[in-house]
C-alpha cells in the first residue's frame, strides 16, 4: 500500500500568470515531499505529471486516503467540487489572495472547500471566516541573490549613470508608474549619478508618452528610461544591480517584486498594498508609504538616496530576512505540512 501523501494541483489557465508562477515554483520543491500531479498541462516544465479530469477521477475513486486538491482559481474550485460530488476521495483546498470583496459565486465556492488558506493578513481580512492558516509566498534565493560589487553590476547593465533605481512590473497606472516617475522628476536633479528605469511590458502607451514628455521637459529624458519587456534572465541581474527598488502599486494580490528585490540584497520603497505591510512594517529593510501618497513617496525616495551606505545596510538586512522567513522551499514545506494535517483530519472524521 502506498501511504505517501497524494496531491493534485489545479492548473486551469493557459496564460502564464503570477498564480501560475507561484504554483510552478512551489511545485518544484513539493515534488520531493509528496506524490504530486497537476490537472492541466499548461506551462509545465515536466508534462509527465499532468493529468486530465478523468484520470483525476480514477485516482480519487480508488484512493484509500484522501487526495488533496489544491485550487487557486474559481474554475479549479469547480473542478474540485465536481470530483468530490462524483465520488472521488479528495480534500479540497483553496488559496485566497484577492484583496477585495469576493463575488457571490466565489464566496459560495469557498464555502464548499474543506479549507481556505491565505497568503497575507490583508487578503485574509476580506474573507468572511478567518483562513485556516496564512502561508506567505516565498522566493527562490538562488535565482534572486546579491552581488558582491553593485557598482560593477550596474555598469554591466549598459544603462547610464553611476547607480540605478527601478520599478518592475507591467507599465500601467495601477502599478504606480506615474508616482515613480513624478518622484524621480523631483529627486534626480539632486542625485546626478542616479538613473531611473521602468522595467516591464507596456500596457498603457498614453501613460508612457506622458511620462516621457515630462522627463524631456525636465531635461531628464536620458535618465528616466522605459525598457519595455525584457527576457526573464535579465530581471534577476537588474534587481541585484539596483541601489533601490520601488514598488508603488495601488493594489496587489501579493506582490513578489518586494521579495525579489530584498532577496537580491536591494532595499525597497513600497506602498501599503498586497503583502508589503506584512513584509516591511517595522523591518530595517526599506520604507513603507501610504498607497497613492505622492508627497510621501517623493520624500522617502530622497531620504533613502541621500545615504548610500545605509542603502547597503538595508539591503543586507533584507537578504537576511528573506533567508530566514521567505524562501520558496519553506513555502513548499509549509503547504505540504498543511496538506498532511488536512488529510489527517479528514481521515479521523471518517
Amino acid at each position: 500500500m502506498n501511504n505517501q501523501l497524494q496531491v493534485i494541483l489545479g492548473n486551469s489557465n493557459r496564460r502564464f500568470s503570477g498564480v501560475t508562477s507561484t504554483m510552478l515554483q512551489t511545485m518544484a520543491y513539493q515534488r520531493s515531499l509528496c506524490e504530486l500531479r497537476v490537472l492541466g498541462s499548461h506551462n509545465l516544465p515536466d508534462p509527465s505529471i499532468a493529468i486530465g479530469f478523468r484520470e483525476a477521477m480514477k485516482l480519487g475513486r480508488k484512493a484509500e486516503a484522501p487526495i488533496i486538491f489544491h485550487a487557486r482559481r474559481n474554475n479549479e474550485m469547480i473542478q474540485a467540487i465536481a470530483l468530490k460530488t462524483l465520488g472521488a476521495n479528495v480534500n479540497t483546498l483553496f488559496t485566497s489572495t484577492a484583496q477585495r470583496h469576493h463575488s457571490i459565486l466565489t464566496k459560495w465556492l469557498m464555502g464548499q472547500m474543506d479549507a481556505v488558506i491565505s497568503t497575507c493578513s490583508s487578503a485574509a481580512s476580506f474573507l468572511e471566516k478567518p483562513p485556516a492558516i496564512i502561508i506567505p509566498h516565498g522566493i527562490d534565493t538562488r535565482t534572486y541573490r546579491p552581488t558582491n560589487d553593485r557598482k560593477s553590476a550596474w555598469q554591466q547593465t549598459g544603462f547610464p549613470g553611476d547607480y540605478g533605481i527601478g520599478i518592475f512590473g507591467r507599465v500601467r497606472k495601477q502599478k504606480g508608474i506615474g508616482l515613480f516617475v513624478n518622484a524621480c522628476l523631483e529627486n534626480l536633479p539632486a542625485f546626478p549619478g542616479a538613473t531611473a528605469i521602468i522595467v516591464g511590458a507596456i500596457d498603457d502607451e498614453a501613460l508612457v508618452e506622458d511620462c516621457k514628455k515630462k522627463a524631456a521637459q525636465a531635461n531628464l529624458k536620458d535618465r528616466i528610461i522605459f525598457t519595455a519587456e525584457l527576457p526573464f534572465e535579465r530581471i534577476p541581474e537588474l534587481f541585484r544591480a539596483m541601489s533601490l527598488v520601488c514598488a508603488l502599486s495601488y493594489n496587489e494580490g501579493y506582490g513578489l517584486t518586494v521579495l525579489e528585490a530584498l532577496a537580491s540584497g536591494t532595499p525597497v520603497l513600497a506602498t501599503t498594498a498586497g503583502a508589503w505591510p506584512d513584509i516591511l512594517d517595522g523591518k530595517p529593510v526599506g520604507k513603507l508609504v501610504p498607497v497613492g501618497n505622492q508627497e510621501a513617496i517623493t520624500r522617502q525616495m530622497y531620504s533613502l538616496l541621500l545615504d548610500q551606505k545605509n542603502l547597503e545596510v538595508l539591503g543586507k538586512n533584507g537578504r537576511a530576512m528573506v533567508e530566514q522567513c521567505y524562501k520558496i522551499e519553506d513555502e513548499a514545506q509549509s503547504l505540504v505540512n498543511f496538506y498532511k494535517s488536512l488529510a489527517s483530519q479528514q481521515s479521523t472524521n471518517n
